[in-house]
């Protein structure tokens, strides 16, 4: 794939970036959706399970806080994160490898994501804890900060540089189209808070354990969406302010 133009590469397209996100997901369903059943839909499910019927012995009488409730929670809310940082490193190959022209393959996206688990978790948690913080304030430096950092996962992965190399890297690449990434995200947002609410009633209208079985399918396919986003949001960048082609992205897999 030849370098764009530079008449071609003047601005952020939010529209472009949205449709190659879920182009990317269509050419390659069996893989983003397996990857998202296998660690997020069937995890999301377990732990779902568990936790209504943790409840449910609490209104019977069993004790509210025991040791092995705590304990699960924990390991749960730490499991959370790590699954949550792995299968974004792994659709985030997925992407580039598409958008490269490529078959992206389970296990070789798989194997990249352990490459990079580490620091990935480790940008997961000062990004989310900078954003919360910034939506503590007064919303609007939480969603500057969102997107100062968006594509930080994306170029840990393609350009090796660190955790605070990668938040320096989208920083700069984010540089004059921040808006314009937040609105992106806005609408993904905003598109999942009306599917959620018009299909709550409906998942849950076929009883407990069903409901949230298709509650972890329909939350497994919206991460799906949300990771494919910021690798694709970076590949656009990359041509915005750069002009590489996804083919000089994808080298560094070479």
């Amino acid at each position: 794939m030849a370098s764009v133009t530079l008449d071609q590469r003047d601005r952020f397209r939010i529209g472009r970036v949205l449709g190659d996100s879920f182009a990317v997901i269509g050419r390659n369903p069996a893989v983003c959706l397996g990857l998202g059943l296998i660690f997020y839909a069937v995890p999301n499910f377990a732990f779902s399970i568990w936790f209504w019927k943790s409840v449910t012995l609490m209104e019977h009488g069993t004790p509210e806080f025991s040791a092995q409730r705590v304990t699960l929670s924990a390991i749960g809310a730490v499991g959370y994160v790590v699954l949550l940082s792995f299968l974004q490193s792994a659709l985030m190959r997925v992407a580039i490898e598409d958008l490269n022209g490529k078959r992206p393959l389970i296990r070789d996206c798989i194997g990249t994501a352990f490459a990079f688990l580490l620091p990935a978790i480790g940008i997961s948690l000062l990004v989310g804890l900078g954003v919360l913080f910034g939506f503590v304030l007064l919303v609007v430096p939480g969603l500057l900060l969102l997107g100062r950092w968006f594509v930080a996962v994306p170029a840990l992965i393609q350009e090796r540089v660190g955790v605070f190399g990668s938040l320096r890297r989208s920083r700069d690449l984010t540089a004059g189209s921040r808006w314009s990434v937040i609105a992106v995200w806005l609408v993904v947002f905003a598109a999942t808070l009306a599917i959620n609410f018009s299909l709550k009633r409906l998942t849950f209208s076929f009883g407990a354990p069903i409901g949230f079985f298709l509650s972890a399918v329909l939350a497994a396919a919206e991460f799906v969406v949300g990771s494919i986003l910021p690798a694709v949001s970076y590949v656009e960048l990359r041509r915005v302010k750069e002009g590489a082609s996804v083919d000089e992205l994808a080298e560094i897999f070479s």
